[in-house]
């Protein structure tokens, strides 16, 4: 028999179903990460009709941003959300203070600056080991140009964080999200690994269970 479906309660300001969402990976990451194939297997399989976006982004942070401002220009504001994980994280965070929608951050990076400074140089992609990318120090300045404060709203803000994080710190990220639907593993890694079991509460938070 199948299982029955737990149904998540949240509290939003913009309730309603998301009908465009966005997913933005990490650091030397790309769209092939188990996390973002997870979340378009679920989207295709119980709302195909919606819109999935998940790009490979530019090196460049300001590339990236502009890029993603430019590709969700005349998505619905109300019913578009953006995930994010890692340095996916600090970008969705932008995204969603400058357009007011929903956004769902998987360990997120919130001091992309300082952190990433220590990766200045050439780098493999974790999923083409053949492709690298050349991470500068003026793209750690873009960075710097794009931090922004915490939630002006929490309520659109799911945080998904991990204790056993490995490269981030979950006490910067509970710390910066004060007030946010927070999910806290008591391990867990940075990959977030065991995606699959925490899905539903981000579908549900999404209006996409």
């Amino acid at each position: 028999m199948p299982r029955p479906r737990r149904v998540y309660h949240f509290s939003m300001t913009q309730a309603g179903t998301t009908t465009h969402l966005l997913y933005l990976h990490g650091f030397r990451s790309s769209p092939q990460s188990a996390k973002s194939r997870l979340m378009a297997q679920w989207v295709a399989r119980e709302h195909a009709d919606a819109t999935w976006w998940c790009p490979q982004l530019p090196v460049s942070p300001r590339e990236a941003m502009d890029m993603l401002l430019r590709g969700v220009a005349d998505w619905p504001r109300a019913h578009m959300a953006v995930v994010g994980s890692s340095l996916g994280g600090y970008y969705a965070t932008r995204l969603a203070e400058a357009l007011g929608c929903r956004a769902v951050l998987l360990n997120p990076a919130v001091f992309a600056a300082r952190d990433l400074s220590r990766h200045v140089g050439t780098h493999a992609l974790w999923h083409d080991p053949q492709q690298h990318i050349a991470f500068t120090a003026a793209h750690v300045e873009e960075l710097r140009a794009l931090e922004c404060a915490g939630p002006a709203d929490p309520s659109r803000y799911f945080l998904l964080a991990a204790k056993g994080d490995e490269v981030l710190d979950w006490r910067e990220m509970t710390a910066r999200y004060p007030g946010v639907q927070l999910r806290l593993l008591e391990t867990g890694d940075h990959g977030i690994s065991d995606f699959e079991d925490h899905l539903a509460p981000v579908m549900a938070f999404l209006d996409l269970a």
